[in-house]
Protein backbone atom coordinates (compact mmCIF):
# COMPACT_ATOMS: atom_id res chain seq x y z
CA UNK A 1 0.00 0.00 0.00
CA UNK A 2 1.29 3.43 -0.65
CA UNK A 3 0.93 6.57 1.24
CA UNK A 4 0.59 10.21 0.39
CA UNK A 5 3.02 12.76 1.75
CA UNK A 6 0.45 15.08 3.35
CA UNK A 7 -3.43 15.14 3.58
CA UNK A 8 -4.78 15.55 0.52
CA UNK A 9 -1.77 15.09 -1.80
CA UNK A 10 -1.29 13.11 -4.65
CA UNK A 11 2.45 12.28 -4.19
CA UNK A 12 3.80 9.01 -3.14
CA UNK A 13 5.32 9.05 0.09
CA UNK A 14 8.18 7.81 -1.19
CA UNK A 15 11.51 7.19 1.47
CA UNK A 16 13.15 10.48 -0.64
CA UNK A 17 9.99 12.70 0.16
CA UNK A 18 10.01 11.85 4.04
CA UNK A 19 13.48 12.29 4.72
CA UNK A 20 13.19 15.62 2.94
CA UNK A 21 9.99 16.14 5.08
CA UNK A 22 12.11 15.42 7.67
CA UNK A 23 15.30 17.60 7.21
CA UNK A 24 12.35 20.49 6.86
CA UNK A 25 11.06 19.54 10.26
CA UNK A 26 14.42 19.54 12.55
CA UNK A 27 15.27 23.04 10.57
CA UNK A 28 11.82 24.68 11.62
CA UNK A 29 12.17 22.76 15.00
CA UNK A 30 15.67 24.37 14.97
CA UNK A 31 15.02 27.94 14.48
CA UNK A 32 12.04 28.06 16.94
CA UNK A 33 14.78 26.62 19.48
CA UNK A 34 17.21 29.24 18.88
CA UNK A 35 14.69 32.40 19.06
CA UNK A 36 12.59 30.90 22.08
CA UNK A 37 16.24 30.17 23.74
CA UNK A 38 17.17 33.66 23.09
CA UNK A 39 14.12 34.64 25.37
CA UNK A 40 14.73 31.92 28.13
CA UNK A 41 18.81 32.88 28.23
CA UNK A 42 17.90 36.35 28.90
CA UNK A 43 14.82 36.03 31.23
CA UNK A 44 16.82 33.77 33.70
CA UNK A 45 20.07 35.78 33.65
CA UNK A 46 17.60 38.62 34.66
CA UNK A 47 15.18 37.02 36.64
CA UNK A 48 17.65 36.54 39.80
CA UNK A 49 18.85 40.08 40.01
CA UNK A 50 15.14 41.47 39.39
CA UNK A 51 14.18 39.41 42.65
CA UNK A 52 16.53 40.57 44.63
CA UNK A 53 16.00 44.01 43.84
CA UNK A 54 12.06 43.92 44.05
CA UNK A 55 12.45 41.73 47.62
CA UNK A 56 15.21 43.57 48.63
CA UNK A 57 16.71 40.19 49.91
CA UNK A 58 19.66 38.65 47.31
CA UNK A 59 19.11 35.07 49.46
CA UNK A 60 15.81 34.60 47.25
CA UNK A 61 17.47 35.00 44.02
CA UNK A 62 17.87 31.11 43.67
CA UNK A 63 14.00 31.23 43.61
CA UNK A 64 14.28 31.79 40.07
CA UNK A 65 15.58 29.33 38.78
CA UNK A 66 13.80 26.97 41.12
CA UNK A 67 10.08 28.63 39.65
CA UNK A 68 11.43 28.71 36.01
CA UNK A 69 11.85 24.77 36.83
CA UNK A 70 8.43 23.85 38.16
CA UNK A 71 7.00 25.78 35.83
CA UNK A 72 8.19 23.52 33.04
CA UNK A 73 7.59 19.96 35.32
CA UNK A 74 4.11 21.11 35.64
CA UNK A 75 3.96 21.94 31.88
CA UNK A 76 5.59 18.61 30.40
CA UNK A 77 2.75 16.13 30.73
CA UNK A 78 -0.17 18.64 29.43
CA UNK A 79 2.03 20.00 26.39
CA UNK A 80 2.57 16.19 25.67
CA UNK A 81 -1.00 15.44 26.07
CA UNK A 82 -1.71 18.13 23.84
CA UNK A 83 0.22 17.31 21.39
CA UNK A 84 -0.97 13.09 21.19
CA UNK A 85 -4.18 14.97 20.63
CA UNK A 86 -3.67 18.17 17.95
CA UNK A 87 -0.10 17.51 16.97
CA UNK A 88 2.93 19.25 17.64
CA UNK A 89 2.56 22.50 16.24
CA UNK A 90 -0.68 23.38 18.17
CA UNK A 91 1.39 22.29 21.53
CA UNK A 92 4.38 23.99 20.61
CA UNK A 93 2.81 26.82 19.87
CA UNK A 94 0.27 26.65 22.63
CA UNK A 95 3.72 26.81 24.92
CA UNK A 96 5.08 29.21 22.92
CA UNK A 97 1.82 31.86 24.19
CA UNK A 98 1.87 30.77 28.13
CA UNK A 99 5.36 31.71 27.90
CA UNK A 100 4.47 35.03 26.50
CA UNK A 101 1.59 35.51 29.30
CA UNK A 102 4.66 34.82 31.68
CA UNK A 103 7.01 37.67 30.63
CA UNK A 104 4.19 39.87 30.76
CA UNK A 105 3.28 38.99 34.41
CA UNK A 106 7.07 39.92 34.98
CA UNK A 107 7.14 43.03 33.27
CA UNK A 108 3.73 44.10 35.23
CA UNK A 109 5.33 42.67 38.68
CA UNK A 110 8.44 44.37 38.29
CA UNK A 111 6.56 47.72 37.26
CA UNK A 112 4.27 47.46 40.35
CA UNK A 113 6.58 45.85 42.49
CA UNK A 114 5.13 42.78 43.63
CA UNK A 115 7.10 39.75 44.64
CA UNK A 116 4.40 37.32 44.65
CA UNK A 117 3.00 38.11 40.97
CA UNK A 118 6.85 38.29 39.87
CA UNK A 119 7.72 34.30 41.05
CA UNK A 120 4.45 33.27 39.43
CA UNK A 121 5.35 35.42 36.00
CA UNK A 122 8.64 33.36 36.53
CA UNK A 123 6.98 30.17 37.08
CA UNK A 124 4.83 30.32 33.86
CA UNK A 125 7.94 31.81 31.70
CA UNK A 126 9.67 27.99 32.39
CA UNK A 127 6.66 26.69 30.32
CA UNK A 128 9.29 27.97 27.42
CA UNK A 129 11.58 25.27 29.18
CA UNK A 130 9.03 22.64 28.59
CA UNK A 131 8.47 23.31 24.56
CA UNK A 132 12.47 23.54 24.25
CA UNK A 133 12.51 20.04 25.39
CA UNK A 134 9.20 18.71 23.89
CA UNK A 135 10.82 20.62 20.57
CA UNK A 136 14.03 17.82 20.78
CA UNK A 137 11.39 14.47 20.80
CA UNK A 138 9.43 16.32 17.56
CA UNK A 139 12.73 15.93 15.84
CA UNK A 140 12.13 11.96 16.21
CA UNK A 141 8.79 11.74 15.08
CA UNK A 142 9.57 11.15 11.60
CA UNK A 143 13.20 10.18 11.73
CA UNK A 144 14.33 6.52 10.74
CA UNK A 145 15.53 5.01 14.11
CA UNK A 146 19.31 5.27 13.77
CA UNK A 147 18.99 8.90 13.17
CA UNK A 148 16.48 9.50 15.90
CA UNK A 149 19.68 10.56 17.99
CA UNK A 150 21.37 12.91 15.52
CA UNK A 151 18.38 14.77 14.50
CA UNK A 152 17.33 15.21 18.37
CA UNK A 153 21.00 16.18 19.09
CA UNK A 154 20.89 19.04 16.78
CA UNK A 155 17.53 20.93 17.97
CA UNK A 156 19.54 20.28 21.52
CA UNK A 157 22.75 21.87 19.95
CA UNK A 158 20.22 24.76 18.63
CA UNK A 159 19.68 26.01 21.93
CA UNK A 160 22.96 26.96 22.66
CA UNK A 161 22.61 29.76 20.39
CA UNK A 162 20.06 31.45 22.54
CA UNK A 163 21.59 30.44 25.63
CA UNK A 164 24.99 31.83 25.61
CA UNK A 165 23.90 35.01 23.52
CA UNK A 166 20.40 35.85 26.01
CA UNK A 167 22.36 36.88 28.81
CA UNK A 168 24.27 39.73 26.80
CA UNK A 169 20.69 41.09 25.88
CA UNK A 170 20.79 42.62 30.06
CA UNK A 171 22.62 45.95 28.83
CA UNK A 172 20.11 46.79 26.32
CA UNK A 173 17.35 45.49 28.15
CA UNK A 174 18.13 47.95 30.74
CA UNK A 175 18.07 50.99 28.48
CA UNK A 176 15.07 49.97 26.94
CA UNK A 177 13.47 49.26 30.26
CA UNK A 178 14.42 52.54 31.41
CA UNK A 179 12.86 54.43 28.21
CA UNK A 180 9.89 52.89 28.74
CA UNK A 181 9.88 54.19 32.60
CA UNK A 182 10.12 50.62 34.31
CA UNK A 183 12.63 49.05 36.39
CA UNK A 184 15.26 48.78 34.37
CA UNK A 185 15.95 45.20 34.49
CA UNK A 186 12.16 44.31 33.41
CA UNK A 187 13.09 45.65 30.01
CA UNK A 188 14.75 42.07 28.68
CA UNK A 189 11.83 40.65 29.30
CA UNK A 190 10.13 42.57 26.22
CA UNK A 191 13.03 41.19 23.92
CA UNK A 192 12.06 37.60 25.54
CA UNK A 193 8.26 38.59 24.88
CA UNK A 194 9.19 39.20 21.09
CA UNK A 195 11.78 35.96 21.24
CA UNK A 196 9.14 34.04 21.97
CA UNK A 197 5.98 35.55 19.88
CA UNK A 198 8.30 34.72 16.81
CA UNK A 199 9.07 31.27 17.67
CA UNK A 200 5.17 30.38 17.97
CA UNK A 201 5.09 31.85 15.00
CA UNK A 202 8.19 29.92 13.00
CA UNK A 203 6.37 26.57 14.69
CA UNK A 204 2.82 27.46 13.27
CA UNK A 205 3.63 28.42 10.14
CA UNK A 206 6.58 26.04 9.78
CA UNK A 207 5.09 22.36 10.90
CA UNK A 208 3.22 21.81 8.51
CA UNK A 209 2.13 19.08 7.61
CA UNK A 210 2.62 18.36 11.55
CA UNK A 211 5.43 15.84 12.29
CA UNK A 212 3.89 13.59 15.18
CA UNK A 213 0.49 13.47 13.00
CA UNK A 214 1.99 12.71 9.65
CA UNK A 215 4.57 10.19 11.35
CA UNK A 216 0.58 9.05 12.76
CA UNK A 217 -0.96 8.82 9.62
CA UNK A 218 1.84 7.08 7.49
CA UNK A 219 1.84 4.50 10.42
CA UNK A 220 -2.20 3.93 9.55
CA UNK A 221 -1.55 4.22 5.74
CA UNK A 222 1.30 1.05 5.33
CA UNK A 223 2.40 -2.00 7.13
CA UNK A 224 5.44 -0.36 9.04
CA UNK A 225 6.03 1.59 11.63
CA UNK A 226 5.96 5.01 11.34
CA UNK A 227 9.43 5.89 12.15
CA UNK A 228 10.61 3.43 9.22
CA UNK A 229 9.13 4.82 6.78
CA UNK A 230 11.61 7.39 5.27
CA UNK A 231 14.05 4.43 5.16
CA UNK A 232 15.68 2.64 2.55
CA UNK A 233 15.18 -0.95 2.47
CA UNK A 234 19.06 -1.07 3.73
CA UNK A 235 18.14 0.96 6.40
CA UNK A 236 14.88 -1.14 7.53
CA UNK A 237 17.10 -3.78 7.63
CA UNK A 238 19.89 -2.35 9.78
CA UNK A 239 17.53 -0.84 12.20
CA UNK A 240 15.23 -4.04 12.61
CA UNK A 241 16.91 -4.99 15.86
CA UNK A 242 16.64 -1.96 17.70
CA UNK A 243 13.52 -0.25 15.95
CA UNK A 244 10.36 0.49 18.98
CA UNK A 245 7.85 -1.69 17.57
CA UNK A 246 9.81 -4.77 17.39
CA UNK A 247 11.55 -4.48 20.52
CA UNK A 248 12.46 -7.42 22.86
CA UNK A 249 9.12 -9.20 24.45
CA UNK A 250 10.22 -8.20 27.91
CA UNK A 251 10.25 -4.39 26.68
CA UNK A 252 6.99 -4.28 25.09
CA UNK A 253 5.05 -6.88 27.99
CA UNK A 254 6.48 -3.81 30.48
CA UNK A 255 7.01 -0.05 30.97
CA UNK A 256 10.18 -0.84 33.31
CA UNK A 257 12.43 -0.01 30.62
CA UNK A 258 11.20 2.99 29.88
CA UNK A 259 10.51 4.43 34.02
CA UNK A 260 14.23 3.34 33.88
CA UNK A 261 15.54 5.30 30.97
CA UNK A 262 13.32 8.36 32.52
CA UNK A 263 14.99 8.12 35.78
CA UNK A 264 18.59 8.06 34.66
CA UNK A 265 17.80 11.68 32.62
CA UNK A 266 16.34 12.81 35.69
CA UNK A 267 19.26 11.79 37.97
CA UNK A 268 21.72 13.50 35.62
CA UNK A 269 19.57 16.46 35.05
CA UNK A 270 19.14 16.68 39.16
CA UNK A 271 23.48 16.88 39.38
CA UNK A 272 23.43 19.40 36.80
CA UNK A 273 21.21 21.78 38.48
CA UNK A 274 21.91 21.11 42.03
CA UNK A 275 25.98 21.59 41.25
CA UNK A 276 25.27 24.25 39.06
CA UNK A 277 23.14 26.00 41.26
CA UNK A 278 26.18 26.43 43.92
CA UNK A 279 29.03 27.77 41.74
CA UNK A 280 28.14 31.29 41.88
CA UNK A 281 27.85 31.41 45.58
CA UNK A 282 31.06 28.68 45.72
CA UNK A 283 32.77 30.77 43.71
CA UNK A 284 31.81 34.51 45.55
CA UNK A 285 32.42 33.17 49.01
CA UNK A 286 36.34 32.50 47.61
CA UNK A 287 36.85 35.69 46.52
CA UNK A 288 35.10 35.70 42.85
CA UNK A 289 34.04 38.60 40.98
CA UNK A 290 30.23 38.75 39.10
CA UNK A 291 32.21 38.50 35.75
CA UNK A 292 34.37 35.29 37.00
CA UNK A 293 31.26 33.85 37.93
CA UNK A 294 29.52 35.23 34.55
CA UNK A 295 32.44 33.54 32.69
CA UNK A 296 32.32 29.82 34.31
CA UNK A 297 28.37 29.56 34.04
CA UNK A 298 29.14 30.06 30.11
CA UNK A 299 31.65 27.52 30.64
CA UNK A 300 29.35 25.52 31.72
CA UNK A 301 26.46 26.14 28.97
CA UNK A 302 28.95 25.65 26.44
CA UNK A 303 29.47 22.22 27.45
CA UNK A 304 25.92 21.66 28.17
CA UNK A 305 25.20 21.65 24.30
CA UNK A 306 28.16 22.43 22.33
CA UNK A 307 28.73 19.05 21.53
CA UNK A 308 25.51 17.54 21.53
CA UNK A 309 25.46 16.67 17.65
CA UNK A 310 28.56 14.34 18.35
CA UNK A 311 26.61 12.62 21.36
CA UNK A 312 23.90 12.33 18.85
CA UNK A 313 26.36 10.53 16.29
CA UNK A 314 27.99 8.35 19.25
CA UNK A 315 24.35 7.29 20.07
CA UNK A 316 23.59 5.80 16.83
CA UNK A 317 26.94 3.99 16.43
CA UNK A 318 27.18 2.58 20.29
CA UNK A 319 24.08 2.98 21.52
CA UNK A 320 22.47 4.73 24.07
CA UNK A 321 23.29 3.00 27.30
CA UNK A 322 27.05 2.72 26.31
CA UNK A 323 26.94 6.81 26.09
CA UNK A 324 25.08 7.41 29.20
CA UNK A 325 27.39 5.10 31.06
CA UNK A 326 30.14 7.32 29.78
CA UNK A 327 28.34 10.43 30.93
CA UNK A 328 27.96 9.47 34.18
CA UNK A 329 31.80 8.98 34.38
CA UNK A 330 32.06 12.54 33.65
CA UNK A 331 29.72 13.60 35.80
CA UNK A 332 31.63 11.53 38.50
CA UNK A 333 34.76 13.38 37.20
CA UNK A 334 32.84 17.10 37.42
CA UNK A 335 31.35 16.36 41.13
CA UNK A 336 35.23 15.80 41.94
CA UNK A 337 36.03 19.01 40.91
CA UNK A 338 33.44 20.53 42.56
CA UNK A 339 34.08 18.72 45.74
CA UNK A 340 37.92 19.15 46.51
CA UNK A 341 38.48 22.04 43.81
CA UNK A 342 38.64 24.33 46.75
CA UNK A 343 39.87 27.72 45.51
CA UNK A 344 41.11 26.82 42.48
CA UNK A 345 39.48 28.70 39.60
CA UNK A 346 40.56 26.73 37.08
CA UNK A 347 39.52 23.34 38.96
CA UNK A 348 36.18 24.34 39.90
CA UNK A 349 35.74 26.01 35.56
CA UNK A 350 36.61 22.49 34.68
CA UNK A 351 34.69 20.60 36.67
CA UNK A 352 31.45 22.67 35.13
CA UNK A 353 32.58 22.30 31.55
CA UNK A 354 32.52 18.67 32.77
CA UNK A 355 29.28 19.09 34.34
CA UNK A 356 27.71 20.09 31.14
CA UNK A 357 29.13 17.54 29.16
CA UNK A 358 28.46 14.93 31.38
CA UNK A 359 24.48 16.40 31.32
CA UNK A 360 24.73 16.49 27.50
CA UNK A 361 25.91 12.95 27.47
CA UNK A 362 22.98 11.29 29.41
CA UNK A 363 20.15 14.30 27.95
CA UNK A 364 21.00 12.94 24.42
CA UNK A 365 20.86 9.41 24.86
CA UNK A 366 18.43 9.26 27.09
CA UNK A 367 16.20 10.90 25.27
CA UNK A 368 16.65 9.17 22.38
CA UNK A 369 15.86 5.66 24.49
CA UNK A 370 13.15 6.81 26.02
CA UNK A 371 11.86 6.91 22.25
CA UNK A 372 13.29 3.63 21.23
CA UNK A 373 12.14 2.00 24.07
CA UNK A 374 8.29 3.44 24.00
CA UNK A 375 5.61 1.83 21.48
CA UNK A 376 4.84 4.55 18.91
CA UNK A 377 1.42 5.20 20.42
CA UNK A 378 2.42 5.82 23.84
CA UNK A 379 5.39 8.17 22.62
CA UNK A 380 4.24 11.93 23.30
CA UNK A 381 2.72 10.80 26.53
CA UNK A 382 5.83 9.49 28.09
CA UNK A 383 8.42 11.91 26.85
CA UNK A 384 6.06 14.21 28.60
CA UNK A 385 6.61 11.99 31.50
CA UNK A 386 10.46 12.08 30.63
CA UNK A 387 10.30 16.35 30.76
CA UNK A 388 8.22 16.31 33.98
CA UNK A 389 10.68 14.01 35.67
CA UNK A 390 13.59 15.59 35.00
CA UNK A 391 12.47 19.13 35.91
CA UNK A 392 10.88 17.87 38.84
CA UNK A 393 14.33 15.90 39.88
CA UNK A 394 16.18 19.43 39.06
CA UNK A 395 14.08 22.52 41.22
CA UNK A 396 13.95 19.75 44.17
CA UNK A 397 17.61 19.40 44.21
CA UNK A 398 18.33 22.48 42.93
CA UNK A 399 16.36 24.15 46.25
CA UNK A 400 18.56 21.49 48.50
CA UNK A 401 21.47 22.28 47.50
CA UNK A 402 20.94 25.04 49.13
CA UNK A 403 20.76 23.48 52.47
CA UNK A 404 23.77 21.41 51.87
CA UNK A 405 26.08 24.12 51.03
CA UNK A 406 25.13 25.89 53.68
CA UNK A 407 25.77 22.65 56.24
CA UNK A 408 28.73 21.86 54.60
CA UNK A 409 29.79 23.80 51.57
CA UNK A 410 30.76 22.59 48.38
CA UNK A 411 32.03 19.70 49.22
CA UNK A 412 28.70 18.06 51.12
CA UNK A 413 26.61 19.42 47.87
CA UNK A 414 29.07 17.10 45.61
CA UNK A 415 29.03 13.73 47.77
CA UNK A 416 24.99 14.06 47.61
CA UNK A 417 25.26 14.54 43.57
CA UNK A 418 27.78 11.41 43.70
CA UNK A 419 25.30 9.07 45.24
CA UNK A 420 22.88 10.42 42.57
CA UNK A 421 25.66 9.99 40.02
CA UNK A 422 26.22 6.51 41.47
CA UNK A 423 22.04 5.68 41.22
CA UNK A 424 22.25 6.74 37.39
CA UNK A 425 25.27 4.35 36.63
CA UNK A 426 23.42 1.42 38.76
CA UNK A 427 20.03 2.00 36.79
CA UNK A 428 21.93 2.40 33.51
CA UNK A 429 23.49 -1.28 34.33
CA UNK A 430 19.98 -2.49 35.55
CA UNK A 431 18.31 -1.49 31.94
CA UNK A 432 21.51 -3.02 30.07
CA UNK A 433 20.86 -6.51 32.20
CA UNK A 434 16.92 -6.27 31.28
CA UNK A 435 17.76 -5.62 27.68
CA UNK A 436 20.60 -8.28 27.12
CA UNK A 437 18.36 -10.87 28.99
Amino acid sequence: MTAQSGPGSGNVATPQRVAALQRRMVGVLALATILGGLGVGASLSAGALLIADITGNPALSGFGSTMNAVGAAIAGVPLARLAARRGRRIALATGNAIAVLGAVLVVVASALHVSALLFVGLGVLGVAVAVQLQSRFAATDLAVPQRRARDLSLVVWSITIGAVTGPNLIGPGELLGEALGLPGLSGIFFFTIAAQIAAGLVVWIGLRPDPLLEAQRLAALTDEPAARAGATPAERGQAAPTAPDEAAPAARASALPQYLAIAMVALAHAVMVGLMAMTPLHLTDHGGSITLVGLTISLHIAGMYALSPVFGMLTSRLGAIPVILSGFGVLALAALGTGFGGESVSVIQTALILLGIGWCMVTVAGAALVTELTPAADRPARQGQSDTTMNAAGALFGAASGALFAAGGFPLVSVVAGVLIVLGAATAVRLLALRRG
